[in-house]
């Protein structure tokens, strides 16, 4: 069997290595990291440990007298991936760029440059497949229900799950920090990577404004419509974000946004629980297994983390629209309020532990 194993240099990825080593003496197993650093696009910003990264998977490497190779995939990145997060920016909405950095550079043009000559793609992701008695692939959750990263995992097509491995995916955290030490890997102290992938060191409120710049507006009380404070754009929030507001008298939450207007509305506690959202549709979805028979009661992720939520899911039941823009819609019903359901998340969809797949909020509705 040919592996290849995408490694980062973290202690996941690491671990993940090593394993597959120990697991299948005999395997043709080569690992590659993958440069995504955008130099030209972010120098001004700020580095990327990509050299310090490399120096950890290359010593993981050594140990294990495993080839490391080096692919350069910052172009894709930039088409696929970056470009489509300063869109979303720039519509108001919030975009889940390490989504699409699975599907589309990880599992997409890393296999679009490589694949055909591994028979599996591994990496350090906390998931599990399985594959049932027809044939198909299935994402499960991790027992791990902090690290599990099936949320980012949820736009994977069938023939990217069947090429997927996830070496350490059954594992808890814990347990993986066990077996790097275990091991005396290089990473085995290493602390966790925080943030967006192609990020590095860098805030994402600079990454924002090196491409929507500063435009100062008015933070209003939405029950009151009295000013409160200022803003430095709109496109550095999103619905229900707390932090970073600069208010006293809190807490306050981000209710809504207008991009036309430059204004950013917020409210307290009571009030910001009181127009969160049970009800929301969601456009486009990908199902990485086939499509589920619905309405159905499922559970879904608004966000990465352990949260799940119960909901009803249906298609939508006016088609007119459908029909006239060609994208698929489905009405999605919670059991409990969020009051941080914002236009270009996602709401990854669950039956049990299976993770089914994932569509972008497009609008909401008042319960």
């Amino acid at each position: 069997m040919k592996i290849a194993v995408l490694l980062s240099g973290g202690v996941d990825s690491s671990t993940a290595l090593v394993s597959l080593k120990e697991k299948y003496p005999g395997a043709d197993i080569t690992a590659y990291y993958l440069k995504i650093w955008l130099e030209d696009e972010l120098a001004s910003l700020g580095s990327c440990p990509w050299e310090e990264d490399m120096e950890y998977a290359r010593g993981v490497c050594e140990m294990t007298d495993i080839p490391l190779k080096v692919v350069s995939l910052q172009r894709e990145y930039w088409d696929r991936v970056v470009s489509y997060t300063v869109s979303e920016l720039k519509a108001g909405r919030t975009p889940s760029p390490d989504i699409f950095c699975n599907q589309r550079i990880k599992f997409g043009a890393f296999l679009d440059r490589v694949g055909e000559s591994f028979d599996k793609v591994a990496s350090g992701h906390y998931a599990v497949i399985s594959k049932d008695e027809n044939g198909l692939f299935r994402i499960h959750r991790s027992p791990d229900p902090v690290k599990d990263q099936t949320y980012f995992l949820s736009h994977l097509s069938q023939e990217q799950a069947a090429i997927a491995m996830f070496p350490i995916g059954g594992m808890m955290k814990s347990d993986v920090r066990l077996l790097a030490e275990k091991w005396d890997l290089p990473s085995k102290s290493r602390k966790d990577s925080q943030g967006i992938c192609f990020l590095g060191k860098i805030k994402y409120s600079d990454f924002v404004r090196h491409y929507m710049g500063d435009k100062e507006g008015d933070i209003i009380e939405a029950d009151t419509g009295r000013k409160l404070g200022t803003h430095k754009g709109t496109w550095f929030y999103t619905i229900g974000q707390r932090s970073g507001l600069g208010l006293s008298g809190g807490p306050w939450y981000v209710v809504k946004k207008s991009m036309d207007e430059n204004i950013v509305t917020v409210a307290g506690s009571m009030e910001a629980a009181a127009v969160s959202r049970r009800q929301f549709t969601v456009v486009n979805p990908n199902w990485i297994s086939g499509r589920p028979e619905l309405p159905a009661r499922l559970v879904l992720k608004l966000r990465h983390g352990p949260k799940l939520i119960g909901a009803t899911v249906r298609t939508l039941a006016d088609s007119s629209t459908q029909e006239q823009d060609g994208m698929e819609r489905l009405e999605i019903e919670m059991d409990e309020g969020d009051r941080g359901v914002a236009p270009g998340q996602f709401a990854v969809l669950y039956d049990g532990d299976v993770c089914l797949g994932g569509a972008m909020v497009e609008s909401q509705e008042r319960n």
